[in-house]
């Protein structure tokens, strides 16, 4: 099992991700490729002690910048560390991919290197985001990578984060829910309204609509949307989490009251923190391309790649692919359904 990882991709090349390879060689036992600058990876591996068997180097010429075109970047570089990361694991010489680099150009790469997974139209980008009980984080999606979607779109994500939930957070019958300003049926936009009547006649487990405001307590497992919706709940919640950890630090220092009353919350507060941190799983899989790939963010830590490996390393020895395409396989009919609602559109 080996992870590709692009080492020239993020705000912080190199050095984080040579860092964080070398902590999940060692702590999680994993193979990794680094994908870079050959002559630039050995000279910051001189003075490192590794397993030398669990560390590979394939050399790029060419870097992605954060600002660059996807596009342009798909067509003109070819040899850039993600490209060729991405065409390691459509080869088999990787199982998986990590990448804190250009979130599109990742995207662009690996839908036209990997291909769709038979029966996915769009790919999707999922989150994990951290519910009201400690051990129970749901699965939003998509969160970026679509925009404008259809009711066969929104039916597919619903299987993918199906997929997902069961493979990565070991659920046996997750939850589904579609993302709405009301509970009750038949609130919505139109395509909202199709999708919802879709998921009804699908073999998941639908809950129906939910409301943002009760995605966190912990009533359903996976939570469907478009891309634009998606990015904005994802970031507002990251948003509010940081308003209210500074009204925290505020209040705590204007009386010494409240640095006692600090002192005695601060295991609490730590696993507040941890709870809502997304460096803890590490990054985003797009789902529904022919391999797994894990996207990051690009300010990542050391100690977010090194757990996006170990995320990558997860769905790859657990078949994500696998269990999406059976998702497909199994709603065939209701995807035909969906296809003629778009036709009709």
């Amino acid at each position: 099992m080996a992870i590709a990882v692009d080492a020239m991709g993020g705000d912080n090349p190199l050095t984080v991700q040579i860092e964080a390879a070398l902590q999940a060689i060692a702590e999680f036992g994993t193979d990794v490729v680094l994908v870079g600058s050959e002559a630039q990876i050995k000279e910051k591996l001189k003075r490192q002690s590794y397993d030398q068997n669990k560390l590979r180097i394939v050399n790029s010429t060419e870097i992605v910048e954060m600002n660059e075109s996807p596009a342009t970047a798909l067509r003109q570089k070819k040899n850039s560390s993600i490209r060729v990361a991405v065409d390691l694991l459509s080869t088999g010489e990787a199982d998986a991919v990590v990448s804190a680099g250009n979130t599109g150009a990742a995207m662009a790469a690996a839908k036209f290197v990997l291909k769709s997974v038979e029966g996915i139209e769009r790919p999707a980008i999922a989150t994990l985001m951290p519910s009201i009980h400690r051990d129970h984080p749901f699965v939003l999606l998509d969160i970026g990578a679509n925009t404008d979607c259809k009711p066969l779109y929104l039916f597919q994500f619903a299987l993918m984060g199906d997929a997902y939930a069961r493979t990565y957070l070991h659920l046996d019958n997750p939850r589904v829910a579609l993302l709405n300003n009301g509970e009750e049926e038949g609130k919505g936009y139109l395509q909202l309204k199709e999708t919802f009547d879709l998921l009804k006649q699908s073999t998941l487990n639908f809950a129906g609509n939910v409301e943002g405001k009760a995605m966190f307590k912990d009533r359903v497992d996976v939570v469907v949307c478009d891309g634009f919706i998606g990015n904005i709940a994802l970031k507002v919640a990251e948003g509010t989490f940081d308003f209210v950890r500074s009204v925290l630090r505020e209040e705590v220092e204007n009386t010494l009251l409240a640095k006692m009353g600090y002192l005695a919350m601060k295991g609490p507060f730590r696993a507040l923190r941890k709870r809502a941190d997304y460096s803890e799983v590490g990054g985003a899989p797009l789902l529904g391309v022919n391999g797994v790939v894990i996207i990051c963010h690009g300010s990542s830590k050391v100690h977010t790649i090194r757990n996006a490996i170990k995320h990558a390393q997860e769905c790859a020895e657990h078949k994500l692919n696998n269990k999406i395409a059976l998702e497909v396989s199994e709603n065939l009919e209701v995807i035909k359904r969906a296809k003629s609602l778009s036709e009709e559109a």
